[in-house]
């Protein structure tokens, strides 16, 4: 089915037209659209619709909105999950720049569109730095976050691996079984997670994203983003795995330790990946901190002070 593609008008006009998922009988309808930006590029958005607080759900590199499926699903009732895929991911638009202000203008171009501000910002690696870089630098948008096992910090020495170097990799194969092997003789002991970015087309099974392209988003998140993280006032959650290979411990402490209004779960048995790991505990985790969320939202500084309005186009 296609999906709906609409430019970027006024936000209550797209929020009238797309804004909010129906209910039919009960129960939510998600709906899906694409959100032309100012330089001709579509996102695709999936809108889960239902009651509750809006969560605007950010996925990692490799990943696709659709990786929340099991989130909204959980807190049906609680939050009303809006999903996005990122530039270069999923069915939205390769980019030519993946410097990390084209994705949180991105993210805010979503939240004003839907009109549906100030939302809670769910990030997972990459998408977490991008959920704590837009509270940063557009306060009025973000009523709280929870950013999932990552941290201010993605560089050397401090994370021995902040890029999985990709390029070359398969990106089809006559089956998944077969895409999955030949991913994982490249290079990682499981394929799963990219699968979930992998569709039938034209015979063959497909990976919707572009490996080199996937290496330059990965280049684009590493750095020092201590005052992106430092630089917002509003209630946050730092959901870590106890197996992380990206957040350490230690990091993970300071992180919350220096930051007022924030505080530290630490998922048992998880790695990277904590909301597919254990995802009953994750849901659990998001709905208490919903829960304890002023109704309206906490009061926000008149500016971020993190990244500078000028790295930004909106």
């Amino acid at each position: 089915m296609a999906v709906p593609s609409v430019r970027c008008a006024p936000p209550h006009l797209l929020a009238r037209r797309h804004g909010s998922a129906r209910t039919r009988r009960g129960a939510a309808v998600p709906v899906t659209f694409r959100l032309t930006r100012s330089d001709g590029r579509t996102l695709v958005v999936t809108d889960q619709g239902g009651a509750g607080r809006p969560l605007l759900a950010l996925h990692g590199t490799f990943g696709r909105g659709a990786v929340f499926d099991r989130l909204a699903a959980d807190l049906a009732g609680t939050a009303r999950v809006v999903a996005p895929d990122q530039r270069g991911h999923g069915r939205s638009d390769s980019a030519e720049r993946h410097d990390r202000a084209s994705y949180v203008a991105d993210a805010a171009a979503v939240v004003r569109a839907l009109d549906v501000g100030p939302v809670v910002v769910l990030g997972h690696s990459l998408g977490g730095i991008t959920a704590y870089q837009l509270a940063a630098r557009h306060p009025e948008l973000v009523a709280g976050l929870v950013v999932e096992d990552v941290g201010p910090l993605m560089r050397r020495p401090e994370i021995a691996h902040p890029v999985l170097d990709v390029r070359g990799w398969p990106r089809s194969a006559p089956t998944r079984g077969e895409l999955a092997a030949r991913i994982e003789a490249a290079g990682v002991p499981d394929a799963g997670y990219f699968l979930l970015s992998a569709v039938d087309r034209d015979g063959a099974v497909e990976l919707l994203f572009d490996w080199e392209e996937m290496t330059a988003v990965q280049q684009g998140g590493c750095g020092d983003w201590w005052a992106d993280w430092l630089g917002s006032a509003c209630p946050a959650l730092v959901l870590r795995g106890e197996h992380s290979t990206l957040l350490p411990a230690g990091l993970a402490a300071r992180m919350t330790g220096r930051r007022p209004g924030a505080v530290l779960r630490t998922v048992a048995g998880a790695g990277h990946w904590v909301h597919d790991d254990a995802p009953e505990e994750v849901a659990e985790a998001v709905a208490a901190f919903l829960a304890a969320l002023p109704p309206d939202g906490p009061a926000h500084p008149a500016a971020g002070r993190g990244l500078a309005a000028a790295d930004y186009d909106e």
